[in-house]
């Protein structure tokens, strides 16, 4: 799954707070989740509505994001 259509924003939903696409799950949810210890198969246990490979593409995105080189 492409990284770029795994998460969405819409102001109908959570105020347009970026969520996983299809679901109303904040993508920070699991960003929090691996700050406090918790493990992917964890996220996805409890929101049933994100699948692995939405998890992963953000993973993906946010790791391209920081590891940019400045121009």
């Amino acid at each position: 799954m492409n990284g770029r259509n795994v998460v969405t924003r819409d102001p109908e939903i959570l105020g347009g707070i970026p969520v996983f696409r299809g679901s109303r799950v904040p993508a920070k949810t699991l960003i929090d989740y691996l700050e406090h210890g918790q493990s992917i198969d964890e996220f996805l246990d409890d929101f049933p509505s994100v699948e692995r490979d939405q998890v992963l593409g953000l993973l993906d995105q946010l790791s391209a994001v920081l590891l940019e080189q400045p121009a």
